[in-house]
């Protein structure tokens, strides 16, 4: 549905027309007195739904995680203060690539002309420095006026959805609600990279040839997949393949976790041995939207040069370091797809090479060794369900309550990194923020997520020290009524940061806030509240979160200060003094 035509429309309601068509169904963002009338026409667009957030950094979480699950996220805030309290979640959505339209409405055009000294300025008469601020961290901007609207928010839109990456558009007030005529012509925001036919062909060729001389092949994904709409194609090529393959953490869930060719997440040093052995000493690794970040790769401890694989990149495709241009994501997999199909069938493993022997069994042994331990583990809780809670049993028992039908977003630090490790259902879907790893991120995006797809459950995983950044937005999500489940891990402070740096500094340790009492004192209606100490409660309250689906449930679960996950502890046992891919 779209607003008003004729005179009664204006450039606003061309705005949210525009973005309803990109799949916008809600719009994030704070009220302040310049938008206040622009957001009257919010209001009436049957199409668009307003979500106030209770600060604009929440609100561009929330576009971030909306983006992430819809295709397109937006948030609209006032001039200045409201803008640059968005920009470190703007700027968060640039680095993962999740296409966002950050909208700011400022004050008149008048205003603007004769230079006042109006609030939220720096007094100096200049009103595009904001924008001058964003242009740092978006594809695209424009400063709207009558005369350009239209073309400029087609452009900005556009590159928005090519790059996948957010946009920003300054209105004055006066000219968001200028009346605007319907454009004549029809428009349409282009999504189709562009594809070289010559490039795509000399690709296959020379991914031909490098196939013929591999026995041992895998495959590693990553977010790029998800962002570029590939994963219709990658999942085709596993199909056809057999290759065993494995995400990193950014890219987890864009492959089925349920295949037995899937490995688990690799992280360098923090990776389980068969799934480090298998993909660092692969004949030959095939790259699906790689991006090798330290957080992906434990501190850059990866083994592996895609300079000597196949590396899928968004728009070029690389064999043995030589660079295809104009090779999308999705048009290289299928090229991949129908090599693999015309081969024949691969020879058995020549000679006693470890690599060749083991990377055919890694799925096999690490899904071996996890049965061992989860079933030591169980005999164990029977027996002792007194034990106290750790790292490892927290998230080997928050792994096994995740259900297909749930998104689990989960916060940088212990929280991301313990829960990567666990292979998900069919169907479950995950969201984590490595490369920008903005602590507090993750509560805000639960909003956005829950909204954008209210038939998945959201299970948030954050720790104490990120919660009380972002903490107000679970006021937010109990306004309108979601229900998703909230593990909090209180481990009394910064662990990730102790373990780094500062053992017992000062500046690692946090304030002890009744978390218990919180979700009431935000107004969130009838919240379901359980404390986990022991491997039991845990189990208890697990069970009972999971059954629990008419409300909002928060489960705060205690672990050891200094108790960090196992893929950590991997990492701190494996890492050499200067990984090999640091100068």
């Amino acid at each position: 549905m779209t607003s008003p035509s004729g005179t009664d429309a204006t450039i606003m309601d061309h705005l949210l027309n525009r973005l309803n068509s990109l799949g916008v169904r809600h719009l994030f963002g704070m009220a302040g007195d310049y938008n206040l009338a622009v957001l009257d026409r919010v209001l009436l667009h049957p199409g668009v739904d307003w979500i106030g957030t209770a600060s604009e950094l929440g609100a561009a979480y929330a576009a971030d995680g909306y983006g992430r699950t819809r295709g397109f996220g937006a948030l609209l805030t006032t001039f200045g203060v409201g803008e640059l309290s968005a920009i470190n979640g703007v700027a968060g959505s640039y680095a993962e690539r999740v296409p966002v339209l950050h909208i700011a409405v400022g004050p008149t055009q008048a205003t603007e002309r004769v230079g006042l000294v109006v609030h939220h300025t720096m007094g100096d008469g200049d009103f595009d420095r904001f924008a001058r601020a964003h242009r740092q961290v978006v594809c695209a901007d424009a400063v709207l006026r009558a005369d350009n609207a239209v073309s400029e928010i087609e452009r900005v839109l556009a590159t928005c959805v090519r790059e996948s990456r957010p946009g920003y558009v300054r209105l004055p007030r006066d000219v968001a609600l200028s009346p605007m005529s319907p454009p004549h012509a029809s428009l349409a925001v282009p999504n189709e990279p562009t594809l070289s036919q010559e490039s795509l062909e000399a690709f296959r060729a020379a991914a031909r040839a490098r196939l013929a001389q591999a026995d041992n092949i895998a495959v590693l994904a990553d977010f790029l997949v998800d962002r570029f709409g590939a994963r219709e194609e990658l999942a085709g090529l596993l199909v056809a393949s057999s290759f065993p393959h494995a995400t990193l953490a950014g890219g987890k869930t864009v492959v089925d976790e349920t295949s037995p060719h899937f490995l688990g997440t690799y992280g360098g040093a923090m990776s389980e041995a068969p799934v480090r052995a298998t993909i660092d000493n692969a004949d030959l690794l095939i790259c699906a939207g790689v991006l090798l970040s330290d957080m992906n790769t434990g501190k850059f401890t990866h083994g592996f040069d895609p300079n000597e694989g196949i590396d899928l990149g968004i728009t070029v495709a690389k064999v043995g370091g030589t660079a295809f241009p104009d090779v999308p994501l999705a048009a290289a997999l299928v090229v991949l797809t129908e090599l693999v199909n015309e081969r024949s069938p691969a020879p058995a493993p020549k000679g006693s090479s470890a690599c060749r022997t083991l990377a055919p069994l890694a799925h096999l042994a690490s899904d071996t060794t996890t049965k061992i331990k989860e079933s030591a583990t169980a005999l164990t809780r029977e027996l002792c369900p007194s034990t106290p809670l750790t790292q490892s049993y927290l998230w080997q028992a928050v792994g096994a309550a995740v259900r297909p039908n749930y998104t689990v977003v989960a916060d940088n630090g212990t929280c991301l990194l313990g829960i990567v490790p666990r292979r998900f259902p069919r169907g479950a879907r995950f969201i984590g923020q490595p490369l920008w790893a903005s602590i507090g991120y993750t509560l805000p995006a639960l909003l956005g997520t829950q909204l954008a797809d209210p038939s998945r459950r959201g299970l948030l995983l954050i720790g104490d020290g990120a919660a009380q950044l972002t903490v107000q937005e679970l006021g937010t999500i109990g306004y309108h009524r979601l229900k998703p489940i909230v593990v909090l891990v209180n481990n009394d402070g910064y662990t990730i940061e102790r373990i780094t740096h500062g053992l017992r500094a000062e500046y690692n340790e946090i304030a002890d806030w009744r978390w218990p009492k919180m979700p009431a004192a935000l107004g969130v209606p009838n919240p379901l509240v359980l404390t986990a100490r022991s491997w039991g409660d845990l189990d208890r309250a697990l069970s009972e979160a999971v059954a629990t689906t008419d409300r909002l449930v928060l489960i705060e679960a205690f672990t050891g200060k200094d108790d960090i996950p196992p893929a950590l502890k991997l990492l701190a046992r494996n890492r050499p003094d200067k990984a090999r891919w640091v100068a």
